[in-house]
């Protein structure tokens, strides 16, 4: 008989669960309008690639936000909507000028910020629209039409060139693998046995049968692609 699965092993053991206690909190955009914070503690967390810096408002309250380019520790934050065009400076994006650089971009307003979030990364002002909309270009490249009242930080994110350092020993890609919860090192299953894998075995490395499963398949055969919407090579329309 075969090991189990990793995908049945994952939902058993706490070797594949995050330790949250180490993680100092989540990144949260404050939607207070016309405060100065102050930036009292720039904090590495496990989880984020970017730093973390904790605000202080006026009224005493502290939120943490991913660091902007520039900030240190007893830097001001204006959040607003008439707030001076400076790194960390959080406002609607309707108030941006267009080519500033801005991060921490919230998807809807008032979600907290779900858009450029990775060290070094950043989104582009392009356009003032007519319909309450505004045109920003996306970390993909991609081009697409926000809300004007989304608040974003302007700037571009801490952190850049962390993914550039390679890897150097097996541990450092066994602790960064740990801290998020991921599996270290990760063997292929067409690599495997057919005892051990249900894509294991053959003359050669390859998945053999189909690759699909439906969502509701059990834990030890749950392998592959998950109710794919589609497979195949996508072919052009016959003329």
């Amino acid at each position: 008989m075969g090991k189990r699965t990793r995908s049945q092993r994952k939902g058993s053991s706490p070797r594949y669960r995050v330790a949250s206690h180490r993680f100092p909190g989540s990144n949260t955009m404050p939607r207070v309008s016309d405060v100065v914070g102050e930036v009292t503690e720039l904090i590495h967390s496990p989880v984020h690639t970017a730093p973390l810096a904790r605000v202080k408002l006026p009224d005493g309250q502290t939120n943490l936000v991913v660091a902007t380019e520039g900030l240190s520790v007893g830097s001001s934050v204006a959040i607003g909507d008439n707030v001076a065009l400076r790194p960390g400076n959080i406002t609607s994006i309707s108030k941006i000028p267009e080519g500033t650089a801005i991060n921490n971009l919230e998807l809807r307003p008032g979600d907290g910020g779900k858009i450029a979030r990775t060290a070094g990364n950043s989104a582009t002002i392009e356009a003032h629209l007519d319909d309450g909309k505004v045109r920003v270009r996306l970390p993909s490249g991609v081009s697409k039409d926000m809300p004007s009242t989304c608040r974003a930080t302007i700037g571009v994110l801490a952190g850049h060139g962390r993914g550039e350092m390679p890897l150097r020993t097996a541990g450092a890609a066994h602790y960064k693998a740990k801290a998020r919860g991921k599996l270290f090192p990760h063997v292929s299953g067409v690599a495997m046995n057919p005892v051990d894998h249900p894509h294991g075995g053959g003359n050669h490395q390859a998945v053999h049968g189909p690759n699909s499963v439906a969502r509701g398949t059990p834990p030890g055969a749950k392998v592959g692609n998950i109710a794919p919407s589609r497979t195949g090579r996508g072919r052009g329309k016959k003329v």
